[in-house]
């Protein structure tokens, strides 16, 4: 295929804001795709490999501008003013490397497989001279692509194609070539929840809907992570999950899907969090501790890693360990430094045999079977079955004492459905209310903060159409300058990499960026796209550990409004 055909696409797609018109348009494209070209999925989602993947680029704006001087002949500080009027380097690549090919009799036609290979090979460089290989690569692509080509080329390196494709859109576009539309994207859904990979599920619906009951569980390969829904009170926890329930604590730290399984006939362990980022080499402590402290030839567990203090034997916040899900250097000190505990509370498959429609019952009974409990290492989460809700609050109570966020109410005769909200699991949190939103945009502070963002604008999921709103500004609960915890410069610097568009001492950010917010109560208001406002929100906590896609949405905002009123 060539890669401009898929430019065109990108055009059409760009020019349309309806969500309808996207999937229409995506769907006529996938028509067209040959199965040696399936790839191409990934470059619809502006990616090269699935989400799982350890691969990196490592791409930076620098690097980017050095490769457009290299092949426009213009200097790094024409570049810049270019990006800084465009705010796109995209488009600044488009228009420079025109000049050059309007100067230039040059014409070559690239592949989507040629675009591919060379932007995967970048992974690939190491050590000394990396930057300088990378700059090579890329201005190579640039001397062989059409300017509308080096538009997206450009892109898809800085991982921001800004067209509007979601998952969820691509889902419901191969959804869109079958006639029972609704059922087969619930099915596409339910086995990208398994596999989370689109060009895996593209191949299965090639040789029919059928085909994708043969995607299941595989260890090594992240799973999709059952979500809880929200309640308010231990009655309405009962109400939800049914009498009798599983009460467990509601560990304050982050969330991993931990695999066992035989890889070039070694044993083998992998971490995942709930975003499907690979944290293997980040936790050699968690993966020693599971491999030595729970039997099984393979496993796959959903658990919970929480920070706690060596010298006073106390859980900490999760604050306080995140540091630790990016490191890549220094590992053996932070693991000194950070000690973390695991702790299990599910099995989604053990010794080779899928557990999902097993009821919790079963599978709780067998975590404590396997796992041995070694304190302040890895435990089985702390328990307490019961119908009684004097005693369900006094667990509560209990964890609220030992620094956990609350308590997870279960269904004991419910299945695991990855990815899914379904009722099976509830959480319940103290009074003061929290929402995990994630930030879109910021304004530039003066005096003392000057040169640092210091007002935030934050965003919910829009569930229904499948789009980001505004609910608020937060500029409360971050300090100026720290070397751990939420501060202005460390934002500052998280975001700069993220900046869209700038507007003054204002700037549109890449959404990325999650944070958990508390505030005294939600009002409606004109102000914002949500139509509600958050009154005195103050950021408690850095989500690094959660994915845009499972941020609170619209409908929680107007619960919680309707709740309080």
């Amino acid at each position: 295929m060539k890669y401009s055909e898929l430019c065109d696409l990108y055009e059409n797609i760009s020019r349309t804001t309806k969500r309808l018109e996207k999937i229409d348009i995506l769907s006529n494209f996938i028509k067209k795709i040959l199965i040696e070209d399936k790839e191409v999925i990934y470059l619809l989602l502006g990616k090269v490999f699935p989400d799982y993947t350890e691969n990196e680029l490592g791409i930076s704006n620098q690097t980017i501008i050095k490769a457009i001087a290299k092949v426009s002949g213009e200097s790094e500080e024409k570049i810049v003013r270019e990006w800084k009027k465009l705010g796109d380097l995209g488009e600044v690549a488009q228009k420079l490397i025109l000049k050059k090919k309007q100067s230039s009799l040059f014409s070559s036609v690239l592949t989507v497989k040629k675009v591919m290979d060379n932007i995967r090979e970048i992974s690939t460089f190491e050590g000394k001279g990396t930057v300088g290989k990378k700059i090579d690569l890329i201005s190579g692509l640039y001397s062989n692509a059409q300017p509308i080509e080096a538009k997206y080329i450009t892109r898809i390196l800085l991982s921001d194609l800004r067209i509007g494709i979601q998952q969820s859109t691509l889902r419901d576009a191969l959804a869109n070539l079958f006639e029972n539309k609704k059922e087969v994207a619930e099915k596409i859904q339910s086995a990208y929840d398994l596999h989370p990979d689109m060009v895996l599920i593209f191949t299965h619906l090639k040789k029919g809907i059928k085909e994708l009951e043969n995607i299941s569980l595989n260890v090594g390969t992240p799973i999709r992570a059952m979500l809880a829904q929200k309640v308010s009170s231990i009655s309405e926890g009962f109400e939800t999950v049914g009498r009798p329930a599983a009460f467990e604590y509601k560990y304050d730290g982050f969330r991993i899907i931990a695999s066992k399984g035989i890889e070039n006939g070694k044993e083998k362990i992998s971490l995942f969090t709930r975003s499907l980022e690979n944290v293997t080499k980040q936790f050699p402590d968690v993966v020693e501790n599971l491999m030595k402290n729970v039997s099984g030839k393979s496993f796959i567990l959903d658990c919970e890693v929480v920070g706690y203090s060596s010298k006073f034997n106390k859980y900490l916040p999760f604050q306080s360990i995140s540091q630790r899900i990016k490191r890549k250097y220094d590992i053996e000190k932070i693991v000194k430094d950070f000690p973390v505990e695991v702790n299990v509370f599910d099995v989604l498959m053990y010794n080779d045999e899928n557990l999902l429609n097993k009821t919790f019952n079963e599978r709780t009974k067998l975590i404590r079977k396997v796992v041995k409990n070694v304190p302040y290492k890895i435990i089985c989460a702390k328990q307490l079955i019961t119908d009684s809700e004097e005693e369900a609050k006094e667990f509560f109570d209990e964890a609220l004492k030992n620094n956990q966020e609350g308590v997870m109410i279960k269904n004991l005769n419910g299945i695991y459905k990855p990815g899914s909200r379904v009722g099976y699991m509830v959480k319940l949190k103290p009074e003061h209310r929290d929402l995990d939103l994630v930030i879109v945009g910021a304004e530039y502070g003066t005096g003392k903060r000057a040169g640092w963002m210091s007002s935030f604008v934050l965003s919910c999921h829009d569930d229904e159409n499948d789009e980001l709103l505004e609910v608020g500004r937060v500029g409360t609960g971050i300090k100026e300058k720290s070397e751990e915890g939420i501060s202005f410069d460390k934002l500052t610097q998280l975001l700069k990499p993220l900046i869209l568009e700038t507007n003054g001492k204002d700037v549109k950010v890449k959404p990325k960026i999650v944070v958990s917010v508390i505030y005294q109560e939600i009002q409606k208001s004109p102000t914002y796209s949500s139509g509600f406002a958050l009154r005195f929100p103050r950021v408690i906590a850095f989500r690094e550990d959660k994915p845009v896609s499972e941020i609170n949405t619209l409908s929680d905002i107007k619960k919680e409004y309707q709740q309080k009123k």
